[in-house]
């Protein structure tokens, strides 16, 4: 009689963006990245959440306008319908692999006196909101971000392939 192995469950690893309404920085982030990890197979996957919905009282329909026209200028169509911003939970914070708060002023002391307990964990970009950049400017530094944060990931990847690959048996 064979024994039944059981296969380890391998999961991809968690990127999460935060912003305040997940209505453009973060969704815009969450698009960009999902799009060229797909292109290069790298093994992440992002999702992105708000820190503060109930400031968005001016947010209009699901998604801001200038983060829909930015991904549809490089090429990257959402999956319709496109969803509604969605508050962070615990859950959030415990699946994620990796935490980005895009704005560092903005975003600390939401987090300070919201989720506290995670605060360690989340590494922050210097991505202002609307006034305090233009959204043509804030799109420029999050594509430059997500570029740097890639090959960053890619780079821990071929590492840990490697090493892998050397380990003796």
């Amino acid at each position: 009689m064979c024994e039944r192995r059981e296969e380890p469950v391998v999961t991809t690893p968690i990127l999460l963006f935060l912003c305040t309404g997940n209505y453009y920085r973060s969704r815009f982030v969450e698009a960009l990245f999902n799009h060229h990890a797909a292109q290069t197979k790298l093994l992440w996957r992002a999702e992105s959440r708000g820190i503060a919905l109930e400031f968005g009282v001016n947010n209009r329909g699901p998604m801001s306008k200038a983060a829909l026209s930015a991904l549809q200028e490089r090429g990257i169509t959402l999956v319709e319908p496109v969803r509604l911003p969605q508050q962070v939970q615990e859950k959030d914070f415990a699946l994620a692999q990796w935490i980005i708060a895009l704005d560092e002023t903005e975003h600390r002391p939401l987090l300070a006196h919201r989720f506290p307990q995670w605060l360690d964990r989340v590494e922050f970009w210097q991505v202002p909101d609307v006034p305090h950049l233009l959204a043509t400017a804030a799109v420029t530094l999050m594509e430059t971000q997500v570029q740097s944060l890639m090959r960053t990931l890619s780079d821990a990847s071929i590492c840990k392939n490697r090493t892998k690959g050397t380990q003796r048996r």
